[in-house]
């Protein structure tokens, strides 16, 4: 399982890319065959799938329409919900067969080759889709639930964001009403914020709680692809954090059920990093990181990244989260992006990187927040040949101001 192994961030940019290359203009049913190729030849090697099947629901029944991957046996052409395969999938979505063998598993029922499998569905009734996949030996539960969860959640994702089209304007709209414009102002501290979205309505997002006037909550958050499925995403997040954060101001519960909420959604199951972080005038920082790119805290000291946390928001019903603490010192400065600026790619292919965010910031030690936060932007831009956006691109600097002697 190398995708989930060297970490879930690499998995996600192959389904980006994989989701990128779908013609939304062909009908549904031919667009889903031509996802289970590129997915088994994006995919199927690395995490170990060697058989896909895709079957399309027709009146109570659901009727083949597509095999990929290694040959396998004469397929079964027709399931109902009656076979407990079938019946374990419609009721779960996403369902890990560990046995092949086993009575009503897919091997059995003659969807797959004998041994272990797993199956996603997506879509709603009368209009659902069923895929299986065969495991090659050597297969772990953990990586392969949270791989199948994540396809799942995604393609559930682009099929309504084919559906929605239409609203994209409306969703607009409803997402500015929810982000802020500016960063608010706090004793001893330099705040400036910009965030671009790549189409009408982005996936990133910026956002700031004041708990007491010496505290400052912040939050910067990246679903995954853009448009309106990620607006939705960032309407839950940014709603649940503001919501739960007021009421108890205990940030590792709050991101636990969180991660429930956006697990149980349908309409925007997908996936979230989020960084979010306490700041007290005096320089401490508590913070969690769920998944997010780094952030990068200049000091004297040098330069670290602040990683402490646990993973994405979205894919697993339940996961585990823990606090880490930082110090803001006089005259340091914390730079929180979002990947659109990070992986922001030049002609070559060749990205930006954090490397020249650091060369850039350590340029500057005396420019304000705004002026870095401008100088970063132009600076991606330019690397990009001035190119539009790719991706959504955020980013929050917060400096911490010298002592008046």
């Amino acid at each position: 399982m190398a995708i989930t192994s060297t970490g879930p961030k690499l998995l996600y940019r192959r389904l980006d890319s994989l989701f990128g290359a779908l013609d939304h203009r062909r009908p549904r049913g031919r667009l889903l065959k031509g996802f289970l190729d590129d997915l088994m030849r994006t995919l199927g090697a690395d995490m170990g799938w060697t058989t896909g099947r895709m079957y399309e629901e027709v009146g109570s029944s659901f009727v083949l329409r597509k095999s990929g991957g290694q040959p396998g046996p004469p397929e079964r052409r027709e399931l109902t919900s009656e076979l407990p395969s079938v019946d374990l999938l419609l009721t779960h979505r996403t369902y890990i067969y560990p046995d092949g063998d086993q009575d009503g598993s897919p091997a059995r029922a003659g969807i797959l080759p004998p041994g272990s499998a797993a199956g996603i569905m997506v879509g709603q009734a009368p209009d659902r889709y069923l895929f299986f996949f065969h495991l090659a030996p050597g297969w772990h539960y953990e990586e392969t639930d949270f791989a199948f969860n994540t396809v799942r959640a995604a393609l559930d994702s682009r099929l309504s964001e084919h559906r929605s089209r239409g609203t994209i304007l409306e969703a607009a709209e409803v997402q500015k009403s929810l982000l802020l414009e500016r960063a608010p102002d706090f004793p001893g501290y330099d705040i400036a914020c910009r965030s671009i979205p790549a189409e009408e309505v982005g996936g990133d997002f910026f956002d700031f709680i004041s708990f007491a006037p010496e505290v400052l909550g912040l939050a910067v958050g990246d679903a995954s692809g853009h448009g309106l499925p990620a607006a939705l995403l960032v309407r839950d997040v940014v709603t649940g954090l503001r919501m739960g954060l007021e009421r108890d101001l205990k940030v590792v519960p709050v991101f636990t059920k969180l991660n429930r909420v956006i697990h149980r959604s349908k309409l925007t199951s997908r996936f979230v990093s989020v960084f979010y972080g306490e700041l007290e005038t005096n320089g401490n920082l508590i913070y969690l990181n769920a998944g997010h790119q780094p952030p990068l805290l200049f000091s004297e000291r040098g330069v670290n990244s602040l990683t402490v946390g646990g993973t994405v928001i979205g894919p697993l019903p339940e996961v585990t989260f823990k606090r880490g603490f930082a110090h803001v010192d006089r005259g340091a400065t914390l730079l929180i992006t979002t990947d659109g600026l990070v992986e922001r790619p030049n002609a070559e292919g060749d990205q930006f990187g954090e490397d020249r965010m650091i060369a850039l910031f350590k340029k500057h030690p005396t420019a304000t927040a705004a002026e870095l936060v401008a100088l970063l932007f132009d600076a991606c831009k330019a690397f990009g040949d001035g190119r539009p956006w790719e991706d959504d691109a955020t980013a929050v600097v917060v400096k911490r101001l010298p002592k008046v002697s």
